[in-house]
């Protein structure tokens, strides 16, 4: 997802459908944080559209309020948290896992047995 910011407030509000001061209750809120400029203006990422659309469903099509909407957005935020951070765990588990491979290729003698643990059948017609 692209966190660029790069669309002013007026633009922001015209590609998600909502009015501009929609989006400053939004931030007051602290539902959407856009990033600001030096001079203060707001900037708007694609993320940024994305959650506003997001927000846009969940009070039109689902009819949660701005509180149920607020609740929505955490438990998301929480859960991409959490593939995050288990995405790396299992990078972690992955590259611990190839190092014990590593140590144990290093440390095994080809085994040749001295005679057959198996006998072979040969047939006999």
């Amino acid at each position: 997802m692209d966190e660029k910011p790069r669309y002013m407030i007026s633009v922001a509000a015209d590609l998600v459908g909502m009015h501009p001061q929609t989006l400053r209750i939004y931030e007051s809120k602290g539902l959407i944080r856009p990033r600001r400029t030096s001079g203060n203006t707001r900037l708007y990422s694609e993320a940024d559209l994305d959650r506003l659309r997001l927000i846009q469903q969940l009070t039109t099509e689902l009819g949660l309020n701005l509180a149920g909407v607020e609740h929505v957005l955490r438990l998301q935020d929480e859960l991409v948290k959490m593939r995050r951070r288990l995405d790396r765990m299992e990078r972690e588990m992955r590259d611990a896992i190839n190092q014990v491979h590593k140590h144990y290729r290093r440390e095994l003698v080809p085994y040749k047995p001295k005679i057959e643990l198996v006998p072979k059948w040969t047939s006999t017609s």
